[in-house]
């Protein structure tokens, strides 16, 4: 089997081609996970299968980064069509690679994506012309609408070598010289999209755009999660699953240890999906009916922030910000990642060039953001005080993010490197690769939750009726209950915390807490330590040294914000 090398500069729509090649589900985006781990796909020509492998984003096969090394490796090996994928918007940056890439003397095929926008651009390109001069076929494509891809498929079959020549010191001066050869601009006025995205990155306006958009965004967010609750999910589990359930437990004797691990309590006779707390109720209920809107309502404002280029404007706009915490605006997007889950989150860090960039921003992410299902969890809990609580939480989890980035800036030896990304421009996402990304990562969080859900609700079912977590309880009392001001019965969500934050917060849902200790136990379970999925990513990503050092930020953090939340409120 013969093996297709997609090839290019981030931001190009490599993916999107990939995806349009192969049908294989892939996130088709350039935030890390994307293009850091190659991908590989299938397709099939004339009855002949090829292997085709989505290579990291780069801008030279002079490595500088990670993803330059690990696509510079890919290359040394059986490599046995190269399809350079260029943005024909911005011919002379991309040519740089290729010009290296025609060096290695591996047949090849040049695709100069995103066709339609040169005609926005006011951009001409003469692709005989450039195909005589490299020597190569030169395709044309929109892989947004799959324009050209018909003609690539075609030309795949047919691949040449190219016998271009250059000496490396004029690499530059023959890219000028190909330019001046087969591209003409004209001068045009900037489109609407242009001057928003000129306004997207600058402080005055940049600011005000972000607010709204990341405003009307959760919004939207909130919108569709309530809404699948409540027409959807909750109609589902009352009217099908509940008498199911009620029948179930008269089977079981409505009493007894297995009717408490598989049902929970009864309430009034019935099933309480929030406070049953059975593997068959409330382990359920939590990741389908209360957490998945939510997530999925999330990843899909994502996934079009992503595909639409508002990510990266986003990113150099919060740069200088993100300075004072020794990060650069990338960093910005494991927090983004973070309010959905924390583990895609703890692998976007990947994006930071040091390792204490790396240690900061898992660190700060980990403590201060609460992923979508804690939050929907958070919102359910503090509901009934209005909008007080939900304020003085997330105020609190935002202060003490800058606080300890600022501590861990000052404290940790290293250095911040500036900034350095593609800003693509404004575009309207492929929906048919959206909707992938969407469904691959609920999968993923399908795949991630119900296991923990479930393990979380069914230890601590053996853990109470063995009394454990009493004991643990008078043991910690005066943590929990002295210096956090907490109701000992508390103490099974802070155990459970560690396998699910979600469900954690729902088992505080019957303890009838006060303001005060809603407030607490709520930024406490969020800030003392990750869930069992993200310790295990962070602790591959930073090391175990760090991880640990990350850990003991994480512990001491809490109980000092803890204390100081119960004296002061």
């Amino acid at each position: 089997m013969k093996n297709i090398y997609l090839v290019g500069n981030p931001n190009v729509g490599k993916s999107v081609i990939f995806n349009r090649l192969t049908g294989t589900d892939v996130i088709v985006s350039n935030y890390p996970g994307t293009t850091v781990e190659f991908t590989k796909g299938y397709m099939r020509i004339k009855k002949e299968k090829f292997g085709v492998i989505d290579a990291p984003g780069i801008y030279t096969l002079n490595p500088t980064s990670k993803a330059e090394k690990i696509a510079a490796k890919m290359l040394q090996g059986k490599v046995d069509l190269i399809v350079n994928i260029i943005d024909a918007t911005n011919l002379e940056r991309n040519l740089n690679l290729t010009l290296q890439l025609l060096k290695k003397r591996i047949p090849m095929v040049l695709v100069l994506n995103f066709w339609d926008e040169t005609k926005h651009a006011g951009i001409d390109i003469n692709l005989g012309k450039l195909e005589k001069i490299l020597g190569i076929p030169c395709i044309s494509t929109c892989g947004i609408t799959g324009e050209g891809i018909k003609e690539l498929v075609e030309k795949i079959s047919q691949p040449k070598v190219s016998h271009y020549d250059y000496l490396e010191e004029d690499r530059w001066s023959e890219i000028g010289s190909i330019i001046e050869n087969v591209q003409k601009v004209t001068y045009r006025h900037h489109t609407f999209w242009e001057k928003l995205g000129d306004a997207s990155v600058k402080t005055f306006s940049g600011i005000p755009i972000a607010l709204v958009i990341l405003f009307l965004s959760f919004k939207l967010i909130r919108f569709i999660g309530e809404g699948l609750i409540v027409y959807v999910f909750e109609p589902i589990f009352e009217k099908f699953w509940a008498p199911l359930i009620l029948k179930l437990s008269g089977f079981l004797g409505s009493g007894g240890i297995l009717h408490d691990i598989l049902i929970g309590k009864l309430k009034d006779g019935g099933i309480d999906f929030g406070e049953s707390f059975g593997l068959l109720t409330t382990g359920f209920f939590v990741p389908f009916g209360a957490v998945l809107p939510y997530v999925f309502a999330f990843y899909i404002v994502l996934s079009f922030l992503e595909d639409s280029g508002y990510l990266p404007r986003l990113a150099v706009l919060v740069d200088t910000f993100m300075h004072k915490f020794g990060l650069h605006g990338l960093a910005i997007i494991p927090m983004m990642l973070g309010f959905g889950c924390n583990v895609p989150a703890a692998l976007s860090t990947r994006i930071m060039e040091t390792r204490r960039e790396r240690f900061i921003a898992a660190t700060l992410m980990a403590i201060a953001i609460p992923c979508m299902a804690q939050i929907a969890m958070i919102a359910g809990l503090a509901g009934k005080y209005g909008a007080k609580a939900f304020g003085m939480i997330f105020a609190t989890l935002f202060f003490v993010w800058v606080f300890v980035g600022f501590l861990m800036k000052r404290f940790i030896s290293g250095e911040s490197p500036e900034i350095f990304t593609e800003i693509p421009p404004y575009r309207l996402p492929y929906f048919k690769g959206l909707l992938k990304k969407v469904w691959i990562r609920v999968k993923w969080f399908l795949k991630e939750a119900i296991p923990f859900v479930l393990l979380g609700v069914f230890l601590v079912n053996i853990l109470y009726t063995l009394g454990i977590i009493q004991w643990i309880g008078k043991f910690t009392a005066p943590i929990v209950t002295g210096i956090l001001g907490l109701p000992r019965e508390a103490v099974g969500a802070l155990v459970v915390g560690f396998l699910r934050k979600d469900v954690a917060v729902g088992m505080l849902a019957p303890l009838d807490l006060t303001l005060k200790q809603v407030v607490i136990a709520c930024v406490v379970l969020a800030m003392y330590f990750p869930c069992v999925a993200t310790f295990a990513t962070l602790l591959r990503e930073l090391g175990l040294i760090d991880m640990i050092k990350s850990a003991l930020v994480m512990v001491f953090s809490t109980l000092i914000v803890g204390s100081i939340l119960n004296l002061i409120l």
